[in-house]
């Protein structure tokens, strides 16, 4: 659990969060203090000849080490000047702090590295950089403190800076001349901790609902303010659970959910947009047998007559087959950028190859693999394993592709069981894979024999936070799983989709391009 210990109130006026146990949202971040805790081994502080810039490959480029200055609280730049232009503008390695451009935010690094040298101990820094009436950078700062040579004491700083464009408020192109055009967001019971998520990310607080179970198995929820002529999100993952403290199966949750919308009209929305980063009988988007229902279909038909007008969702089992059962317009958001981010660091100057667990996956793969191969500017190889599901018995044999020797990164949509994972690892691994990891945006986990997970060939498991975590499963494979947040990918979308840009950079990207506000229309005469 990460721990913030009090701040003193000149610090607060500087920082608008400190971490003394940090926990970096940056992938980079995240990066330099793992390797910073390497090197400690047990001592007060790691030292400055144990720093390899090689072993931190990508993340290296948003490092920075300061020494200390002959004069008290003197700090000069060491390394990473690149990296600390954007925060303190033009400064020169070998300068100190003081003869920066921007003196501001360098009072603000003084601050930091002062509390760093006092606690002996990494802190994580955010704080919040306006620039303009609408526009803003969110700062993520990580200093940690090194020692010079034999000497016990920390005498430098070590750490990274992170930099993100975001939108001050307000962040809604109209909300500058129109009362309560901002929207809605309300996140149903089994999105809660993804819904704050998002609503921090917007600046914005989730629209309060009321939910109730009757005796008989029935449900009522309703708004507990108005939404008249507003633009209302709904957020939930509409999947099921063998968690035992979930009452309600996706059954449940469907007619809930579309009874919500039906709600939401009735009194008065303007437009409801469903937001479902896991949609429920995806799976089922064509007949395979005689006379098989096209479960995708029918959901989509019952949200439509129940009112929606627009759906967003994330990495849908089959694209084609989402995007062409609903009526209504459809967002579809992949997390090919934010695994690209994640997992470059980590494979560095390593074979990579990434692999399909069957064929109807290959897509999806290779659009990971691309994005890959842009971002680590080398070839990044491919493969794929056979695979046939019938009557729930899954059988294929065949596997194709290069990994031997290499880091083999297994893309699918969702982990049910995990079999599939575990089979197509066993297939990498058989044909020389050095090291595996099963990604997926959605880990349901479902039926999953955590043991078996823990001690298959996979190496490590990343999701995203789209479907909450059954507590058994997070509780043995904590040690090999990592949990991706999904809630600016989607609160972006929720801003482009009310303010009508256009969604094909964020989904290049990850993050939304900055979009200019239009002036407050002239008053006439």
């Amino acid at each position: 659990m990460t721990t913030l210990a009090l701040t003193d109130p000149p610090l607060k006026r500087l920082f608008e969060r400190l971490d003394y146990a940090p926990r970096p949202r940056d992938v980079a971040l995240a990066a330099l203090l793992a390797h910073w805790r390497v090197l400690r081994n047990g001592y007060i502080a790691p030292t400055e000849a144990a720093l390899a810039r090689d072993k931190l490959g990508l993340a290296a480029r948003q490092a920075f080490r300061f020494r200390s200055g002959a004069a008290a609280r003197s700090y000069i730049l060491a390394e990473g000047a690149t990296a600390l232009m954007p925060l303190l503008g033009r400064c020169e390695i070998g300068k100190p702090l003081t003869a920066v451009e921007n003196l501001r935010a360098a009072a603000r690094l003084r601050r930091l590295f002062d509390t760093v040298q006092k606690a002996g101990e990494p802190v994580l820094a955010e704080f919040t950089l306006y620039h303009g009436e609408n526009s803003a950078k969110h700062v993520e700062i990580l200093a940690a403190p090194l020692a010079a040579g034999d000497e016990p004491s920390a005498t430098s700083i070590f750490g990274g800076i992170a930099i993100r464009e975001m939108a001050h408020r307000p962040l809604f192109r109209h909300a500058t001349h129109m009362l309560g055009d901002e929207p809605m967001i309300f996140a149903l019971k089994g999105a809660q901790a993804l819904g704050e998520k998002i609503a921090a990310a917007l600046a914005l607080p989730l629209a309060p609902y009321e939910e109730r179970s009757f005796e008989d198995g029935e449900h009522k929820l309703r708004p507990l303010t108005s939404v008249r002529r507003r633009h209302v999100f709904i957020l939930d993952s509409l999947s099921g659970s063998d968690d035992p403290t979930r009452d309600d199966s996706v059954n449940d949750r469907l007619i809930k959910f579309a009874f919500f919308i039906a709600t939401l009209r009735q009194a008065g929305a303007r437009r409801i947009s469903a937001v479902i980063p896991y949609l429920c009988y995806a799976r089922k988007d064509r007949q395979t047998k005689s006379r098989d229902p096209i479960a995708t279909r029918f959901v989509a038909q019952l949200l439509e007559s129940m009112g929606v007008d627009e759906i967003i969702s994330v990495t849908a089992h089959n694209l084609a087959a989402f995007q062409n059962a609903f009526r209504c317009p459809t967002i579809h958001l992949d997390t090919d950028s934010l695994f690209t981010r994640n997992v470059a660091p980590r494979v560095e100057g390593k074979k990579v190859s990434v692999v399909s667990p069957d064929l109807g996956g290959g897509k999806r793969a290779e659009l990971l693999r691309e994005a890959l191969e842009q971002e680590l500017a080398r070839p990044v190889a491919k493969a794929f394993v056979d695979k046939q599901r019938s009557m729930g018995v899954v059988t294929g044999e065949i596997f194709a592709g290069d990994v031997a020797g290499a880091t083999a990164l297994i893309l699918d949509d969702m982990i049910g069981t995990g079999e599939t994972m575990i089979r197509a690892a066993s297939a990498c691994r058989q044909h020389g894979a050095t090291e595996i990891y099963a990604i997926a945006t959605h880990g349901l986990f479902i039926g999953a024999d955590a043991a078996h997970l823990l001690h298959s060939s996979i190496d490590r498991f990343i999701v995203t936070d789209s479907i909450p975590l059954p507590p058994a499963i997070g509780g043995v494979l904590s040690a090999k799983l990592e949990i991706v947040s999904i809630a600016d990918l989607i609160g972006e979308a929720i801003r482009i989709a009310h303010d009508g840009g256009a969604i094909s950079t964020l989904l290049q990207r990850g993050t939304a391009p900055e979009i200019a506000l239009p002036d407050p229309p002239q008053a006439r005469h």
